[in-house]
């Protein structure tokens, strides 16, 4: 069985530095792209949110429709009843069977003015919901055109950076492969804490790289012997010397 390689401190803190310098190239990438992966994705849902709305509408504009038939019919069976009652008021033969018939015909006719008053309710509703249809339409109009436009931008953001991003996401692979597993963790770890991504940083200028707090003369020799890795005490970034920074180079 093959021995496993033990890499040296200054070998691991040059793999960092060469990761870092790798994950920040990616990190550029990203900002060119800015907020416009969000802002699409928030628009095709907001989108997929108005289709369901215009479909809801439809829906309910099909029904008040229905509705609006069934007390039309409801009218002409009434005005049918009525016209039936009217003729058999003709032949009655005793008052009991002319009030009878009588309060039939002012039933039906009652029906009928309650049923021509279900519509024009309906057709008020109709009308309401006609106009929130074509609002949703016109919101959907509007949203589609905007999606258009950063789907274009995205597209040729994408389209002039794809080669170079796919370049680095391998790089950045491959020199994960190289670093041990807890290291790599707390490098992950630091990134995510911190807005510029910055895990790994040179001391410039007697400072920390990352949150420039002043790092004491002895610390620094420490730094730069690169026998052990040392954090910042006051952001907990990794730092290194500015000759190993310089020194690692990436492949283009």
């Amino acid at each position: 069985m093959p021995a496993v390689k033990e890499y040296s401190v200054e070998e691991k803190l040059a793999s960092l530095v060469r990761l870092q310098k790798i994950d920040s190239k990616l990190d550029e990438i990203q900002i060119l792209k800015g907020e416009l992966p969000m802002e699409v994705s928030d628009l095709e849902d907001e989108i997929q949110g108005l289709h369901s709305r215009q479909t809801r509408i439809e829906e309910e504009i099909n029904g008040i429709t229905e509705f609006i038939e069934q007390k039309k019919e409801a009218i002409k069976e009434a005005d049918a009843m009525v016209k039936k009652y009217q003729k058999q008021s003709d032949s009655v033969k005793n008052n009991r069977e002319y009030e009878a018939i009588t309060k039939e015909i002012e039933m039906q006719e009652l029906e009928g003015k309650l049923a021509e008053k279900h519509i024009r309710d309906a057709n008020e509703e109709l009308a309401e919901k006609a106009k929130m249809l074509d609002q949703t339409k016109k919101h959907i109009a509007s949203k589609d055109t905007s999606l258009k436009q950063k789907k274009s931008e995205l597209e040729k953001i994408i389209a002039d950076t794809e080669k170079e991003e796919t370049h680095f996401s391998e790089l950045s692979a491959q020199a994960r492969e190289g670093i041990d597993e807890r290291l790599l963790y707390s490098y992950d770890r630091i990134r995510k804490s911190y807005r510029n991504g910055l895990a790994v940083v040179p001391v410039e200028r007697d400072a920390c790289g990352g949150c420039f707090n002043a790092i004491p003369p002895q610390r620094q020799s420490e730094i730069r012997q690169h026998k052990k890795i040392i954090v910042c005490e006051n952001c907990g970034r990794i730092l290194v010397d500015e000759e190993l920074e310089t020194a690692t180079e990436l492949e283009k």
